[in-house]
Formats: structure tokens, sequence, C-alpha cells
């Protein structure tokens, strides 16, 4: 059917927002590759916007010379691969049997979750639990902190109920339990959820700030997150013994801190794309109840 001249003008104007809109967002970032990828005097005067001028790598060999940057991006890597794992675990043992009509007591145990998303402990409270369990400079720490959300449990809770009754019904005939089920039929069918969670628990755990300053001091098991945030705070990274004059006449300090934040973001935007097909029918399967 041809749209109308009214439509074909809405339309129009949505992309035009839309543009802007994605523009605004990108073009700070943008600014800070080319900031990390420029020669010193084009920085220093002003003249890098959106596209480096003097291409050359120098501030990133020194990030990784001057900063525990390989430590702390290992650290990172197993914060939330580890993390995502037990997450997703939690969540989907969480929301299959609240997800089944014949639990008992299901919907006192739902508001029971839901009301931890309104009130919590506090963070006095948390961090003297975390301490009394021996959990400091333990990554456990952050894991059992951040173990489920309840946001995402409810989420893939609504997504289980989607899924056909049939489906049970026939598979119960053919001899299957609770576990197999939920293995061999429902995850299987639940492959856009699953992705869209983990997308979710990943950016948690690879962003995890607060948790890891709160419980974490030793510097060898601190994450990008912290160790960019505190070069970020420094303005001596160029006085580093290991750097020979040459160099330090190269780069600018605000340089190196442009690296810092190109090297935490680029892995979220590496592993987004391979699970930006389910993002979006995960998150409205799982929202709306049928």
């Amino acid at each position: 059917m041809k749209a109308t001249k009214g439509e074909t003008i809405f339309y129009i104007v949505n992309y035009i927002l839309l543009a802007v809109i994605a523009l605004t967002c990108l073009m700070p970032f943008i600014h800070i590759i080319a900031l990390s990828l420029s020669d010193r005097s084009s920085v220093e005067s002003g003249h890098v916007f959106f596209w480096p001028v003097g291409l050359q790598f120098t501030a990133y060999k020194i990030f990784f010379i001057t900063s525990p940057a390989f430590t702390a991006f290992k650290n990172s890597i197993i914060i939330t691969v580890v993390g995502v794992t037990l997450s997703m675990l939690g969540t989907v043992l969480a929301a299959y049997p609240l997800s089944r009509g014949y639990l008992i007591g299901r919907r006192y145990f739902i508001l029971a979750m839901v009301f931890t998303m309104l009130f919590s402990g506090g963070l006095i409270p948390t961090y003297l639990v975390v301490k009394n369990m021996s959990l400091i400079d333990s990554y456990w720490a952050i894991w059992l902190t951040g173990f489920i959300s309840t946001y995402n449990m409810l989420l893939m809770r609504s997504y289980f109920e989607n899924i056909p009754h049939e489906v049970e019904e026939s598979a119960r005939i053919d001899g299957c339990n609770d576990v197999s089920l939920l293995i061999r039929i429902i995850l299987p069918l639940s492959l856009p959820m699953l992705a869209t969670l983990a997308l979710f628990y990943g950016i948690n755990y690879w962003n995890t700030f607060m948790s890891v300053l709160m419980y974490i001091n030793k510097s060898q098991l601190q994450n990008l997150t912290v160790v960019v945030q505190a070069m970020l705070q420094k303005n001596d990274l160029l006085n580093s013994p290991s750097l020979n004059a040459d160099e330090q006449q190269m780069v600018a300090t605000e340089m190196v801190k442009s690296v810092g934040v190109v090297v935490l973001v680029v892995p979220m935007l590496v592993v987004y794309p391979f699970l930006q097909k389910y993002f979006v029918k995960g998150v409205m399967l799982g929202s709306v109840k049928g």
C-alpha cells in the first residue's frame, strides 16, 4: 500500500531525527579514537576532530607500558565470563520454576523478588556481609552480590511462559521430566532471550566499577574499568622510567587517556554485532505475555 504524503513526511523527519541522535552518540567516541591516533602537536593545537592527524600508534604502546593494562584486561575477561555464566545459570534456574503455574506459592516468591527491586539492604550492610564472609579481595564478592538481576529474571520468566504449553505436554508424553524438558526443549527455544540477557549481564560485569573499588584492594586483581579510571585522574603518565625521551615527546597525556577509553569500550562493541540479531526479538518476546 502506497504511503500518503503525511506518512512520507513523518518517515523522513523520523529518519533525520534518528540520524542526528545516532551521530550525537557516535561523535564523542569517534573524537576519542582520533585523539588516540594523532600526533602530539595536532592534539595540543586543537586540530583533531573526527579524523586522526599525523597517524601514529605510539600512544597505544605507551598505554600498555605505563599501566597494568594486560593484567587488568585479563581480570575483566575472567570477571565477565565467569560472572555471565553464573548469572545466566541462576536466572534460568529461578525463572523456569516461576513460569510454571503448578509451583506452590509462586505468587509469593515473585513478590519477594520484586520487593528487592524496590528496597535493598544498603551499601554499608552489604559491605559488612561481604567482609564477614571473608570475600574481600575475591571475585566472589562481585559475582555473588550481582548474582541475579530480578528484572532479567522476570524477562526470562515471561519468555518461558510464552512458549506454547502444547510443546511441554508433548515432551512429557515422550517421557521428559522437568530437567530434560528445560535442557532439551525450553532452552533451545529460548536462544533469543538467552543471548539478550547474556549481553545485559556481560555489559554489567565488564563495566563493573563500584564493586571492584569496594571489595578488591589488591591492584593485581583490579579490572580494566578501575585501572582506566585511575589513569584518567593522573597527569604524570609520561613520567614512567620505562619510557625514553623520544616516546615522551611523541605523545601527550590526553592521548594516552584516550587510548584507555578506547580499549575499555571496544570489546563490547565487538561482541554486540554477534548478539544484535537476537536483541530486539528477545526483549520484545520476553516483556509481553501472550
